[in-house]
């Protein structure tokens, strides 16, 4: 288990975040992909000129099918499998190992909460943004907007249709002036494109809400409909953003060091220039955490739940998680929150549209 697992899961805990909205999945708590400050510390690492080009699915010296556990099924004989990876089975792993085990290699899985209206927020939020970019150029409007984030709604979640309807008139308004603040005849390079890259140890594969081509240079921006506004130091130190320009990078084979975070509700756009120096300490954190995740797998393939290495992290993100109903470590760390607990008070109005 890893030193910096509770403190951790105490500073991410924001409201109606996400951690894998990516267009249809919900996300399993109210999370980011950003983690304030270096959740895994490596100090050293492959340089980006050692990185294969892009493969998904292959081991070191063949194909072979992906386990439940991360790795790739292995035969006699073969060499050590890659351990297939992303951003948030990473992540997960650092927030809390028993979610970690619970989320990703419990067969059958322990049912989840329901979803709460953070998530449907997010979701909407994140679908309008991207259907925006299929609208001819002369439809790219506020009504055009409007009817995007109607067709996107969900109302799960929420309180009563007066919560959902005032929320969507809250979101609607936020997507439409975000949009104005940027180039909507500049078509993205990407919308929720899947990239990846692999080492010699894993493959890492991701979806980028938006890549954009600005004079010659690929830009990953990453969509945050939270209620905290993303810092220049969230985005230094996110694993996963810097992730994604390798994975970008390796894919288009085109330069790919500029990370962002777009906080929608506000506008709020914060960046990095990340080098190839700090771009290698990213891959080797993240093989750091391979490392012990390959071992963590290991044992549970062994050993079940009986494994003692999936102990809970307790924390105040505890009342917010989907598999609190599983963890009785969790269950005493206070009330669930409710279903709407991640949205901030609003004045609700009924929605003509």
């Amino acid at each position: 288990m890893h030193s910096n697992t509770q403190q951790y899961a105490a500073i991410r805990c924001e409201a109606y975040g996400r951690t894998e909205i990516r267009g249809k999945s919900p996300p399993t708590a109210p999370s980011t992909h950003t983690r304030p400050g270096n959740c895994h510390t490596a100090t050293s690492g492959p340089t980006l000129s050692r990185l294969a080009p892009t493969v998904s699915g292959m081991t070191r010296h063949g194909v072979g099918p992906e386990t439940a556990s991360g790795e790739q099924a292995s035969f006699r004989g073969m060499p050590t499998p890659l351990y297939l990876a992303s951003p948030s089975r990473l992540l997960g792993w650092l927030d809390c190992p028993r979610r970690y085990r619970m989320q990703y290699l419990d067969r059958p899985r322990p049912e989840a909460r329901a979803q709460r209206a953070h998530t449907s927020v997010g979701i909407a939020t994140h679908n309008a943004l991207r259907d925006f970019w299929d609208l001819p150029v002369a439809g790219r409007t506020p009504a055009g907007v409007a009817e995007l984030v109607r067709t996107s709604w969900i109302d799960a979640g929420f309180r009563d249709p007066e919560q959902s309807s005032a929320w969507r008139i809250r979101v609607r308004g936020a997507v439409t002036d975000y949009l104005r603040g940027i180039d909507r005849e500049r078509q993205p390079i990407g919308i929720e494109r899947s990239v990846s890259f692999r080492t010699d140890e894993m493959v890492v594969t991701g979806r980028i809400d938006r890549l954009d081509d600005r004079d010659g240079h690929l830009v990953v921006v990453d969509y945050k409909t939270g209620r905290s506004v993303p810092t220049a130091e969230d985005a230094r130190t996110s694993l996963p953003l810097a992730l994604y320009a390798i994975g970008a990078a390796r894919t288009f084979r085109r330069d790919c060091t500029r990370v962002e975070l777009h906080h929608v509700p506000t506008g709020t756009v914060v960046a990095h220039q990340h080098t190839d120096a700090s771009l290698s300490r990213k891959v080797a954190e993240a093989q750091s955490i391979v490392s012990d995740l390959r071992t963590a797998d290991a044992e549970f393939a062994r050993l079940g739940a009986a494994s003692s290495r999936f102990e809970p992290a307790p924390s105040p993100f505890c009342t917010w998680c989907d598999f609190r109903a599983h963890c009785p470590e969790g269950a005493a760390m206070g009330p669930e929150k409710s279903d709407w607990a991640g949205l901030e008070p609003v004045r609700e109005t009924r929605d003509s549209s």
